[in-house]
């Protein structure tokens, strides 16, 4: 169905100047939006006081793991574009030149003028009609794929928030722990001057002095602890956030942290959380846009059988034949349709269809464990919530019990009706009760995060994404 290009002369300079610019008009748009090998931007300063809701914020646009999840939706938008580029109208120009030797060229055996130079400008379109629904279901399947990269960046979300609220607990817990530690070194050594003056006034013996001694020494390491256990958690909240500022006037800075870990009674249903769980976790949505991907993998791997058509045309400039001259040329257009159809294949086609069935069914066995799996999250998070809270109850009636058995004890002590091995034991189980209940605190909050993230509750903090 070509046509037979017409026969007709003329200069063609202008055209082939046109088309040796061609390929650096094309290509000068890709050199200019090459990325350049620079060193990542620094991290926003972090304020002077950080509560928990400025650090959430913060590492909505600063966690690394929540960057990454925006960079593979992009990477999936790329793919959209590639396949969708089979469906639309491609252009091409394709171009040869050739020399010949005299003795190759010679026409009616070498009698007459060689025609030793050919070349050929020709620029082709080809427009896809019908390929049996493959090009059609590559896009179903490519953007249910990109559903599944969004909901994916709102698992990410959901976890990388999850674990800067953690960590910033982490960072009260230990700060609060420092207090009690120095609080408790402190009353020892108010209990070591007693026990001195008590000495030089006869009232006791030595024994006390070096006894309380020992308790006040015993008392430092649990203190150093405490410190470093407070560096370690503020460095590990810098890499929730993502905090990558290594300045040198920011590379020690330790913010104000703002907030503190209270007991505040949630409540929890057990069906309305698995329904809430079923409904809302991004993780189980996600692998239900996977399943419309392998389903339209399916139709892809089934348009095999069928065959494609394809509208092509161009036109075409090329050197006479009938002529040495390099400006002699002949011009015209083409057009024509083209079809292929895989009649036999060996079986491949059939091959790739069962391997399309078969990641869909995966697929489906997938989403059904990673639901039972979640709903199994869900019933261990309340439970963990419910042993929290009656622990974090129990602690605050501890802390008041060993308060006042500590006054009475320094009462009598100064009666001279205990000893004072009493006295220490008494401030020994006062520091401990405070102890367990900020960790019952801590407790209690992670397991309401915890709780939140596994039915899939966005943070507090943040808008619905």
């Amino acid at each position: 169905m070509n046509s037979i290009p017409s026969r007709r002369m003329k200069p063609l300079s202008h055209l082939i100047k046109a088309c040796a610019l061609l390929p650096l008009l094309v290509l000068a748009p890709l050199h200019a939006a090459k990325p350049q090998d620079l060193p990542p931007a620094a991290s926003p300063d972090v304020p002077d006081t950080l509560d928990l809701q400025t650090a959430i914020r913060y590492a909505l646009d600063n966690n690394f793991s929540i960057r990454q999840a925006k960079e593979r939706i992009r990477e999936q938008e790329g793919l959209i574009v590639q396949v969708r580029a089979q469906a639309l109208p491609n252009a091409s120009i394709d171009s040869v030149y050739s020399k010949n030797a005299d003795e190759l060229s010679s026409d009616r055996g070498g009698a007459g003028a060689a025609n030793t130079q050919n070349w050929q400008i020709a620029l082709n379109v080809r427009q896809l009609l019908y390929s049996g629904g493959g090009v059609k279901a590559a896009l179903s399947a490519q953007s249910a794929l990109r559903e599944a990269a969004l909901l994916d960046l709102e698992a990410t979300i959901h976890a990388a928030l999850f674990e800067v609220r953690t960590r910033f607990y982490n960072v009260l817990l230990a700060r609060e722990q420092i207090k009690v530690q120095e609080s408790n070194v402190q009353l020892l050594g108010e209990q070591l001057q007693i026990a001195r003056n008590r000495f030089q006034a006869g009232a006791s013996s030595n024994f006390e002095v070096l006894r309380a001694e020992v308790a006040q020494a015993n008392a430092q390491p649990a203190l150093i602890r405490a410190r470093n256990g407070y560096r370690t958690a503020i460095d590990e909240l810098r890499q929730s956030l993502g905090y990558a500022n290594s300045r040198p006037e920011t590379v020690r800075k330790v913010p104000e942290f703002v907030g503190t870990l209270d007991f505040t009674p949630v409540t929890f249903e057990l069906e309305p959380s698995l329904r809430a769980a079923r409904e809302n976790r991004p993780e189980i949505r996600r692998l239900a846009r996977i399943e419309d991907a392998r389903a339209a993998g399916v139709r892809n791997a089934q348009s095999g059988y069928y065959p494609d058509l394809s509208l092509v045309g161009g036109y075409l400039f090329r050197k006479s034949n009938f002529s040495n001259r390099f400006n002699d040329s002949l011009d015209g257009w083409t057009v024509g349709l083209q079809s292929s159809w895989a009649v036999f294949d060996g079986r491949a086609t059939s091959g790739r269809v069962a391997q399309a069935r078969s990641q869909l069914r995966q697929s489906q066995l997938t989403t059904a464990e990673s639901t039972l799996s979640i709903e199994v999250q869900v019933r261990r998070a309340l439970s963990s919530l419910q042993e929290a809270a009656e622990l974090a109850a129990a602690a605050t009636k501890v802390v008041a019990q060993a308060e006042e058995a500590l006054r009475l004890a320094n009462a009598r002590y100064s009666a001279g009706t205990v000893t004072q091995l009493d006295v220490l034991e008494s401030r020994n189980a006062v520091t401990e009760s405070r102890l367990n209940q900020l960790q019952a605190n801590y407790d209690y909050n992670v397991a309401v995060a915890t709780m939140r993230q596994a039915i899939g509750e966005n943070d507090p903090f943040v808008i619905h994404q």
